[in-house]
């Protein structure tokens, strides 16, 4: 038997690299402000919730495989990558460099071009220097992206497949609305670190189009930030 522990990703800025500096520029009324605020404290205590939780696990750390969103190298390029991510700002950085100091091993999880054509779609958007262009870009991406979500979960199943060994454990560190869970062999057990189901209804639920009641936005928030 093999076990990958699934752990979703609430993406911070920081996590994002140019794009969310881009993000950063954008202008926003004083109510999304605020709501933007209240995402971010979730996301930090999200964060906080996890690192509370492999610090304190039970299991040798030495030879867990780590699987991480985005990581298309290994090696010293792969932990540049971690260490820029670290003074970024970015927790899933901090908390795979602590795990990779226990004696995990970071492995490569994704093909280079899969991730540049989906970084570039987002791109084209920020980048649009008008209303209709913008729109055209943001139609376009809408289009291809369960294609770039597709290819890259087939892509990551079969990395995860090849390299976990019998009786070996992984961790997967993956965008919420990934679906690597359903696609991998029946002999790897998953652990769901947070439920998906509950990481995913909260991210649907902070779009300023969300119809969400205040009473369960605020439960799936105090779900988000537990220990």
């Amino acid at each position: 038997m093999r076990t990958l522990i699934y752990v979703p990703i609430l993406h911070s800025n920081a996590d994002l690299g140019s794009l969310g500096r881009a993000l950063n520029t954008i202008s926003f009324s004083e109510s999304e402000k605020n709501k933007l605020q209240k995402h971010n404290d979730t996301i930090n205590g999200y964060w906080d919730a996890i690192e509370y939780w492999f610090e304190n696990i039970d299991i040798s750390v030495k030879g867990i495989k780590i699987y991480q969103d985005g990581m298309f190298v290994e090696g010293e390029i792969a932990m540049k990558i971690i260490d820029e991510g670290i003074k970024s700002g970015s927790k899933n950085s901090v908390i795979v460099s602590k795990l990779i100091g226990r004696g995990a091993i970071l492995i490569k999880t994704e093909d280079f071009k899969m991730v540049k054509d989906e970084y570039d779609g987002l791109q084209s958007i920020i980048k649009s220097k008008n209303i209709i262009s913008k729109g055209i870009q943001l139609f376009r991406y809408r289009i291809l992206k369960p294609i770039f979500l597709i290819r890259r979960d087939k892509f990551i199943t079969c990395r995860i497949a090849e390299t976990l060994g019998q009786n070996e454990t992984g961790i997967l560190f993956i965008g919420a609305f990934h679906n690597i869970a359903k696609r991998l062999p029946k002999d790897i057990k998953v652990i769901e670190l947070k439920e998906i189901a509950k990481i995913r209804k909260y991210q649907k639920s902070i779009q300023f189009d969300s119809k969400i009641e205040p009473l369960q936005l605020d439960q799936l928030t105090q779900y988000m930030i537990n220990k």
